[in-house]
């Protein structure tokens, strides 16, 4: 009875050591999808014309509105503990929204955001049914599309008016969880925020007229689904 007992209390322990490893470990490969909101922190300087001034008013500045959209990304465990995220974003579109002396004007443009980011992640309990981990990494920003509203067309003078915003680097900081559906499947809640400064041009008649720099800072929270490779 007891060499039955010892041996059906080894078969658990090995059981539940099977089960652990299937956790993650070292070589394994993540992959997330989660639908996030991305909200800027703006801190804008003032439009100013090329050349000198302000155009547009002595404190007109922009703001940056949130949106919604979907994510994926990738993790590859390099150990237990350690993981490489390369994030893909399906892209985002932004407005570009008047603040200070242009705050009653409304929208001013719109800009499409790609943010590509690759982040080196701490797991604190790889072994666990729910692993925490935190990250830092960078990222490079790509604007597309940007474009102007009439109210800009209109507040320049011009018949005809552009917007172009300068792709950027910055560093992002991540916080984040999974929790174990079954061996293969988790649930996921992330947050990362990014340290962003980039300038925007707008155009006049052809002809760039105006700059403003800008901190955008997005806080990005998300919520989603993994995969266990």
């Amino acid at each position: 009875m007891k060499l039955n007992a010892l041996t059906t209390g080894l078969m658990l322990a090995g059981l539940m050591a099977s089960q652990t490893a299937l956790a993650t470990q070292t070589g394994d490969i993540l992959v997330r999808a989660r639908l996030i909101n991305i909200s800027p922190n703006v801190d804008s300087d003032v439009i100013t014309a090329i050349g000198g001034g302000a155009p547009l008013g002595a404190n007109a500045t922009i703001d940056v509105d949130a949106t919604a959209t979907l994510d994926v990304d990738f993790t590859w465990f390099v150990s237990d503990h350690f993981g490489i995220e390369l994030l893909l974003d399906l892209s985002s579109v932004h407005e570009v929204n008047g603040a200070g002396d242009l705050a009653a004007a409304g929208k001013l443009g719109e800009t499409r955001v790609l943010p590509p980011a690759l982040i080196a992640q701490y797991h604190f309990s790889p072994g666990g049914n729910i692993r925490p981990y935190a990250g830092a990494g960078v990222n490079y920003t790509f604007f597309l599309n940007e474009k102007t509203t009439p109210t800009t067309t209109s507040a320049l003078g011009a018949t005809s008016s552009g917007l172009e915003v300068d792709d950027t680097f910055s560093f992002v900081f991540q916080a984040g969880v999974d929790i174990d559906i079954d061996k293969d499947w988790y649930f996921n809640l992330d947050a990362k925020y990014m340290l962003m400064n980039t300038t925007a041009t707008i155009s006049a008649n052809g002809a760039p007229a105006a700059t403003v720099e800008f901190d955008l800072d997005p806080l990005v929270i998300g919520a989603g689904i993994g995969m266990r490779f």
